[in-house]
């Protein structure tokens, strides 16, 4: 069997800093909060416990003095999201891999996906940049009870499939907790650009990431 890379999609595979993240600020303005910055939701990741970013935006809210139902913040952000009909925030992503990665990975690497988007916005993503490779398992926020950083989605993983060997490679300090509470290694990516970024990589050393790299595509040197 070979080994399995599982990627986070979310600053991994696809650029979110202008659809997911930039929702969040919108949805705390539109309900009646501060126009936060993109480093305020990076601060607010690094915090833990905030994967699901209609949780860090309810909570961003009711930190500001705001209380709203759930419900509606779910349906705020979706709406800057998903726009009316596909043509919202979600069109600012980018995919990362440069041409032929995934390719050279897909030789040597089983790949398969935990990503805490719904499954059909994950789905969306891999058809809107017309990517070609088959990620299997593909666990998505539906398919676990608890969202990381428990590890629940990296346990299935390694259930359905038998694989001893296997790499989680994400973004977050939530990622690399999921990945300590499987006991499976851990590569993490940090932009250069990322703000706060240092919080970030004082997270990945502090709680053992195998390997820290800019972004996917310097993902082969250190596999």
């Amino acid at each position: 069997m070979k080994p399995l890379l599982v990627f986070d999609m979310d600053g991994v595979l696809v650029e979110v800093r202008e659809s997911y993240r930039e929702a969040i600020i919108q949805t705390v303005a539109k309900l009646g909060g501060p126009r936060l910055t993109q480093r305020d939701v990076q601060v607010c990741k690094s915090r833990g416990g905030f994967n699901n970013d209609w949780v860090a935006s309810w909570t961003l809210l009711k930190e500001n003095g705001i209380d709203v139902p759930y419900q509606t913040v779910i349906d705020t952000f979706q709406s800057l999201y998903l726009g009316a009909n596909e043509d919202g925030l979600m069109l600012r992503e980018r995919w990362f891999p440069r041409d032929g990665l995934l390719d050279r990975l897909e030789l040597k690497y089983h790949l398969a996906l935990f990503t805490g988007r719904l499954r059909a916005e994950a789905q969306w993503a891999l058809r809107h940049f017309g990517c070609p490779h088959t990620f299997d398992p593909f666990i998505a926020m539906e398919d676990v009870t608890v969202e990381k950083p428990d590890p629940e989605g990296l346990l299935k993983i390694r259930e359905l499939t038998g694989a001893s060997d296997l790499t989680y490679i994400g973004d977050t300090g939530d990622d690399l907790r999921a990945a300590n509470g499987a006991g499976v290694r851990f590569i993490g990516i940090a932009a250069p650009d990322l703000p706060d970024r240092e919080v970030l990589l004082q997270q990945f050393r502090n709680m053992g990431a195998a390997a820290i790299v800019d972004d996917i595509n310097s993902l082969e040197e250190v596999l």
